[in-house]
């Protein structure tokens, strides 16, 4: 067992012992549970060199986006709790503050850590603390744009901020852009690799008075003049010093003893690979960046076979259709796999577009499509398109423009906990004037639904919702199933006894069969806005009781509207709303996660009998 006693002084050749250890804890922790394993792997000899300079007690270490912080965990005071990483009641898989004031702050967006820093060293300015703040930040979140925002501000601020630029080439997919590709020329300039070796020999060196940043600066106007003269970071007043072999423990230390007391801001930029130490992750760091349970000595994932995840359906459903319609276009914010939507990209090259870690760009990037008679489809995690609300109301909603999105890992999507959960798309998207929601229950319901917006021409801000799931499926004879339909109408599933009717938005529809015992009516609710009207004054009509169910925040959801509707229209027998109450849920598997809220088929259960016997009234 490591911790960061052991670290803190170290030389090398010890830390590259414990880099070792470290890697074969990450590896057979990440086997049993699944997590962020290429990312995590990556950084094991950065954060050791880090942390044997920087004591992460005395100074503040802020890690962008944080799925790379198991060893930061390992090393302060979660060794023994580390085999509960990402289970139901054990320890996040992001830093967090509620688990450790070493992590001193909670992430799982790309992008924020440089403006917290900045917010923390200025707290600590007033205080009269003279720590070092530091930040890890990867290639991928610094094309954010609230990360470049904020290293604009870095010499406005007099900031002395120490940024570790962890430049791995690759954040979950390709990066792009222009940052990305001057990141790519430093990689690959023949400078670099004599760089290794003439800096290596300055620092051993014992000659007195030899001038370390004397000779980083002519190689950096080395650097300079192979991309044109224009160094990104020096033109913001920040100092630049790399790149640096970021699997280098020794020089690294060395570097950072330089840089431990520089009264002016810096960015190291360190190369580093993805999966290191571990050959199935180093050759596949795609499927390792947030990888299953797996074989700990093959690799082989322990997933299901033939099975079919909502965003694979969704992205050959795109497919399919798009073959037929050459106004579709796709974009995706870094999530071409994990948005299902790498064969379209293959297909139709020159109608995907993937911007990055940007949503707020990718949804105006979309608006400008429409505005030309594409359409476009925008494909981003619920969790992460929260970032883009502004631009969804303005730029897409408030111009009447034509743009549908695909809302992946919405509801409770399990191990990757608050950060990730989609929960609140409903209430946003509601908030929207002329928004149209949809919720399909299954994988055909999702093809069908994707079918049908796009024959039958559904206008405005479109969202299609579904959760981080898988079924044994075959997209054949899931597609023969599919047909166009009406998807704006509501449809009873069964028909009751008149006491109770259960409206299920979504996937719930199968959590309520334990419900049959009651002689419910149960209908399917596709469409959660508009309402479907005319069914719903049906059914108030014919039902003494009426229960929601929704796999979001109760506040602002499905619920809510349907008794803001009963009460404008006179009725007055009970209502019982049901979806996650106002609070944030931890992580857990997602089964776990709808028992923990009450949403399995036994919870709905409970909840309903309980509530058939209370005669009061839910408004």
């Amino acid at each position: 067992m490591l911790n960061i006693d052991d670290v803190v002084g170290a030389d090398a050749t010890k830390l590259e012992e414990m880099a070792r250890q470290i890697r074969r804890r990450i590896i057979e922790v990440v086997s049993k549970n699944g997590g962020h394993l290429a990312s995590n792997l990556g950084v094991v000899d950065l954060t050791l060199a880090l942390y044997s300079v920087f004591d992460p007690r005395e100074n503040v270490i802020i890690w962008d986006t944080s799925h790379q912080c198991y060893t930061h965990k390992l090393l302060l005071d979660r060794w023994e709790s580390f085999s509960s990483l990402r289970q139901l009641g054990g320890i996040s898989g992001y830093t967090t503050l509620k688990e450790s004031i070493f992590d001193r702050f909670g992430a799982g967006h790309a992008g924020t850590s440089i403006a917290a820093a900045l917010g923390i060293e200025r707290a600590l300015r007033l205080k009269k603390e003279m720590k070092n703040v530091l930040v890890v930040i990867g290639d991928g979140a610094l094309t954010n744009g609230e990360a470049l925002e904020s290293l604009n501000q870095i010499k406005g601020q007099n900031s002395r901020l120490k940024i570790i630029l962890n430049d791995n080439g690759m954040s979950i997919a390709q990066n792009v852009g222009a940052l990305s590709e001057t990141f790519a020329k430093i990689r690959t300039n023949p400078a670099y690799v004599k760089f290794k070796g003439l800096v290596k020999k300055m620092l051993e060196g014992t000659e007195v008075g030899k001038n370390l940043e004397d000779e980083l600066r002519r190689l950096r106007e080395g650097v300079k003049l192979f991309i044109s003269g224009f160094d990104f970071f020096e033109s913001l007043g920040i100092k630049h010093i790399g790149p640096i072999d970021g699997h280098d423990i020794e020089l690294m230390k060395k570097l950072f003893e330089r840089i431990k007391n520089y009264d002016y801001p810096v960015v190291v930029h360190l190369i580093t690979q993805k999966g290191r130490g571990y050959e199935p992750a180093e050759n596949n760091c795609i499927v390792f960046h947030s990888a299953p349970k797996f074989n700990l000595n093959t690799g082989e994932p322990l997933a299901k076979k033939n099975h079919m995840s909502y965003s694979e359906v969704f992205g050959e459903t795109l497919v399919r259709i798009s073959q037929k319609n050459d106004k579709i276009f796709a974009i995706t914010a870094a999530m071409p796999d994990g948005t299902g939507l790498r064969k379209f990209s293959q297909i139709f090259p020159e109608r995907f577009a993937d911007l990055g870690i940007t949503e707020q760009s990718c949804v105006t990037f979309a608006a400008g499509l429409a505005t030309m008679g594409y359409r476009p489809f925008v494909a981003i995690y619920s969790s992460f398109l929260q970032r883009a609300y502004d631009q969804i109301f303005h730029d897409v909603a408030l111009q009447n423009l034509n743009v549908v999105f695909a809302v992946d890992r919405s509801g409770l999507v399990g191990e990757d906990g608050p950060t990730h959960h989609g929960l609140n798309d409903i209430c946003l998207f509601r908030t929207i004037p002329g928004s149209k929601i949809f919720t399909p229950s299954n994988l055909v319901e999702l093809i069908s639904i994707l079918r049908s917006i796009v024959e039958k021409d559904v206008s405005g801000v479109v969202s299609v919702r579904y959760p981080r799931d898988s079924r044994e499926a075959n997209f054949e004879k899931l597609w023969d199933e599919s047909t166009v339909l009406d998807i704006f109408n509501w449809e009873t599933v069964r028909t009751g006894n008149g006491k109770i009717a259960v409206l299920a938005a979504g996937t719930l529809l199968e959590n309520t069969r334990k419900l049959a015992s009651l002689d419910p009516t149960i209908v399917y609710v596709r469409c959660v806005k508009p309402l479907d009207e005319k069914s719903l004054m049906k059914i108030a009509d014919a039902h003494d009781a009426i229960v929601t169910l929704e796999e979001g925040y109760i506040n602002g959801g499905f619920g809510e509207s349907v008794i803001s509707f009963l009460i404008k229209h006179g009725y007055k027998r009970s209502v019982l709303t049901m979806g996650v109450a106002e609070k944030f849920v931890s992580h857990g598997s997602r089964e776990e996660l709808l028992k923990l809220c009450k949403l399995d088929s036994e919870g709905i259960f409970e909840s309903v009998i309980s509530f058939l016997k209370k005669e009061v009234y839910a408004w």
